[in-house]
Parts: C-alpha cells; sequence; structure tokens
C-alpha cells in the first residue's frame, strides 16, 4: 500500500446500532468478545449460523452511544434483515449510515504518524473521525469511517491522493483476505474454513453466541481439514464450485471465481502443497501463499 495513498471502499457500508440493550444484544450474537471494542479498541467479527457456518462479517467499531458495523455493501440489506430477526423485544435501534459515511483506507505509516501503537484494531480519533489499524492484518493498513465531503478535505490536509479501489483489493487478495464477493461462502462454508481464527473473528473464550457450540466443538476436536486460500490463474478460466484437482486426485473446489478468487483446499491432504500446481476442468492454478501461513 502506498504511503501517499487513500483508497475509497465503496462497496462498504455502515450499519449503527444503538440502545439501552446494544451491548448485551450484540454480545449473544457475535463471534467475537465485545468488551474489547472500546474508544481506542475495534474488532472484526461473524454472524454465524447456529451450526457454524459464514454469514456476515464486519469491522465493530464504538461510536457515540452505540457501534458501527463497517461491512461488505452487497451484505447490507439481508444482514440489516438479519439483526432485526434477532431483535426482539430488545432494546436497540438498527440504522443503515452508508449514505452518511463512507470507509476509506490509508496505510499503516499513515497511521503511525499519528499514533505508534501498532496493535492490531488500535483505534484513534482525527478529526472526531475513527481511524482505525485493520484487526485482521497489519499489513491492510488502516480506515477511517467519515462522511465523504470531509474525506476530500482531510485527505487534502494529509496530503493523500485518493487512488484506485483495486490497489487495496489486490493487496487484500494476495495476503489471502477476501474482502469482497464472499456470497459463495454463505451458510455454506463453516466460519472456521474461512479462516476466521487467523482473521481474529472468533473468541474462543467468550461466551454463547449464534453458532458457537458447533464452531468451539470443531476447533476442539481438530475438525477442520478444509480452509480457503487465495488463488492465481496460470492459464484458461474457471468457475465457482469447478473441482480442483491434483494427480486426478479431488483436492478442492472453487468458491470464489472473481479478479481476486479463492478456492477452498483440503490443506491437510498429503498432496496439498503451496508451492504446487493445480488443475480444474479448464485451467491450471496456482496457490497464493497467504499471511498466516
Amino acid at each position: 500500500m502506498k504511503k501517499e495513498s487513500i483508497y475509497i471502499l465503496e462497496d462498504r457500508g455502515i450499519i449503527y446500532i444503538n440502545g439501552d440493550d446494544t451491548f448485551t444484544y450484540l454480545q449473544n450474537i457475535i463471534s467475537n468478545d465485545l468488551k474489547k471494542v472500546s474508544d481506542s479498541q475495534s474488532c472484526f467479527s461473524y454472524l454465524l449460523t447456529p451450526q457454524g457456518k459464514y454469514l456476515f462479517e464486519f469491522i465493530i467499531i464504538k461510536h457515540k452511544s452505540g457501534y458501527f458495523l463497517d461491512c461488505p455493501k452487497y451484505q447490507m440489506e439481508n444482514l440489516y434483515k438479519q439483526l432485526n430477526l434477532y431483535k426482539l423485544r430488545s432494546k436497540v435501534e438498527i440504522s443503515n449510515l452508508s449514505n452518511e459515511f463512507v470507509v476509506a483506507a490509508l496505510s499503516k505509516e499513515n497511521f503511525t504518524e499519528f499514533n505508534k501503537n501498532n496493535n492490531l484494531g488500535v483505534t484513534i480519533k482525527f478529526r472526531e473521525d475513527p481511524v482505525i489499524l485493520d484487526p485482521r492484518c497489519i499489513k491492510l493498513g488502516a480506515r477511517i469511517v467519515i462522511n465523504l465531503e470531509k474525506l476530500y478535505l482531510s485527505a487534502k490536509k494529509l496530503n493523500l491522493k485518493i487512488s484506485n479501489i483495486e490497489e487495496y483489493y489486490q493487496l487484500s487478495h494476495s495476503l489471502g483476505i477476501p474482502n469482497s464477493d464472499t456470497e459463495n461462502f454463505q451458510n455454506k462454508i463453516f466460519g472456521l474454513e474461512t479462516n476466521s481464527e487467523e482473521l481474529n473473528a472468533i473468541d474462543f473464550k467468550k461466551g454463547c453466541y449464534v453458532g458457537q457450540e458447533n464452531t468451539s466443538r470443531m476447533k476442539l476436536k481438530e475438525k477442520i481439514s478444509r480452509r480457503i486460500y487465495p488463488i492465481k490463474i496460470i492459464e484458461g478460466h474457471i468457475a465457482n464450485n469447478e473441482v480442483i484437482k491434483i494427480n486426478n486426485s479431488e483436492i478442492g473446489k472453487i468458491v470464489n471465481n472473481s479478479k481476486f478468487s479463492f478456492g477452498l483446499f483440503k490443506f491437510k491432504d498429503p498432496n496439498f502443497k503451496l508451492d504446487e500446481i493445480f488443475n480444474t476442468d479448464k485451467a491450471k492454478i496456482k496457490v497464493i501463499k497467504p499471511f498466516w501461513s
């Protein structure tokens, strides 16, 4: 990520949750521990199915008397519905503030000019707006939640250039972090198979939450034998759910066919090696080594 660049993440949206019961309401449904979140600390979390499968993901940021959820915009409508489904009689208000705020990313170097603390998720205020060191991976830099007009003023003040969003997502993909187009994960892949532990999305010490029982059991009994990895197409083209093979043996499948593709691999299979060339029906692919490998 270039130090002089700032990336407007137009495919991110903001949900705001506040009200008397907000803490208890969120703590009972999310995979991470909301006790970690304060004015100076944010976290990454999932909302899972009762079986522990991936549904939604978001970065949780303290804001005034409630919390921002920074999430993929394509998930917004369904996430909003799901949150309201769990609301029941809880005294909480759930609002879509995507028309008021945007999310932008900037380099870690820019962040550390204001704060020397490099801990994941550390949060500061810049002109009253939260700036978060990405809680998933420090190499993803920082992000700011801000009014669009103020963003341009702040970028100018910091001598930052609005840059191509694809540069940011290319970096994210190279690190093994899917940031968009995870629709093919939803209700199909267990949260642990999407590297939720490596991305700091799950707290195994907190109490109950939706999907906790099966997630904890799979962790304790080491039941996870598949996980997603970023892939590079060497030649040909791929399609979602296409089988990945090596030596005529199935080793995985394509779970995200896009400019920044991912495959779900049987990583415990002796045929799986990060430097191998794998095949689909119409392509040759290679795994990109993620930051946590």
